[in-house]
């Protein structure tokens, strides 16, 4: 799908313009989004729009990492807007001069789709021209991160309730799962975060020079993000040692327990190995009251062991 949003110079809307014919037109700005574009689509991608062929390549064939380029006659962005089920990057491309800008994706997503209807309904900000369009697009990609790491939050609060209800194993793999869920998020955020730093750094963007205090902000919510990010991080980090020093003391006092019944039954085994040797010239064998005998020092050295360990502090809970 293409979207088209010209502003003319006699200050007219134009919505739903042809491409083909750009040079009929007397805008004084106009945006064309590429909404997951079909095979004609891209043709017209290519037929109508004088792209160096890299910044073609980057938008079609390969998921980047965010990155500015400079090129003659515009600048060329790679944002990474976050799918929400798979908290995945996904590729945004822009290509922006002071006279236009064109977006690509091949995906259809809510934050483009808010930031045309932002874009296309306040009149207020025509006159600010393309930069206005990529404040926008920045901004809704930024704001939709928010509530994927408000969620995982809400997961640590779940997770931490629940966790009298739960066997450890199961905790540490949620847990490992949220881990992993904001090592995602924070990758994202951290290359989205250093765009906006080279943005507001840059002397060749010349345009953005009069709008730094808007991509200024942006910048402020993604440092947001990362502390947000970090500091579940931290909550993570705290949880996976407490779960772990739990399992470990478990698994100690089990060990504890196995090895005391097995040092008890040591000497008994050897007792009644002794006696289970059946030579014929045992004298106890034979004797009235051997057998009672023999449990009898059985059950005593159990009961004198039992007793050590317990002075040992091996009972203590």
């Amino acid at each position: 799908m293409i979207r088209t949003f010209g502003f003319k110079k006699d200050k007219e809307l134009c919505l739903n313009f042809d491409i083909n014919n750009l040079s009929d037109y007397d805008f004084e700005w106009y945006w064309v989004d590429f909404d997951n574009p079909s095979g004609l689509e891209l043709e017209l991608f290519h037929k109508c729009f004088n792209f160096h062929p890299l910044s073609i390549e980057d938008s079609i064939y390969s998921l980047n990492k965010p990155k500015l380029d400079y090129y003659e006659k515009y600048s060329f962005f790679i944002l990474n807007a976050l799918r929400s089920d798979t908290l995945e990057p996904t590729e945004v491309s822009l290509f922006v001069s002071h006279n236009y800008i064109v977006s690509f994706h091949t995906e259809s997503l809510i934050e483009i789709n808010e930031a045309w209807e932002r874009v296309t309904g306040d009149n207020t900000n025509w006159d600010k021209g393309s930069i206005f369009v990529t404040h926008q697009i920045f901004d809704k990609i930024v704001d939709l991160f928010f509530p994927a790491v408000s969620k995982i939050e809400d997961q640590l609060d779940d997770l931490y309730s629940k966790e009298k209800n739960k066997s450890t194993h199961n905790l540490l793999n949620e847990l490992f799962q949220i881990r992993g869920d904001l090592q995602k998020i924070r990758r994202i955020v951290t290359s989205m975060r250093d765009l906006l730093y080279r943005i507001l750094n840059s002397e060749r963007l010349e345009g953005f020079k009069g709008h730094k205090i808007y991509f200024s902000d942006i910048h402020d919510h993604l440092l947001k993000l990362l502390d947000m990010v970090e500091s579940s991080r931290e909550i993570t980090s705290d949880l996976r040692d407490s779960y772990l020093s739990i399992n470990s003391n478990r698994m100690n006092t089990n060990m504890m327990v196995l090895t005391v019944i097995t040092t008890i039954f040591i000497p008994l085994t050897f007792i009644a190995g002794i006696y289970g040797m059946n030579f014929e010239y045992m004298p106890e064998l034979k004797w009235k009251f051997g057998y009672f005998l023999a449990l009898g020092i059985m059950t005593g050295i159990g009961i004198l062991m039992f007793l050590w360990f317990k002075r040992k502090g091996w009972f203590d809970s």
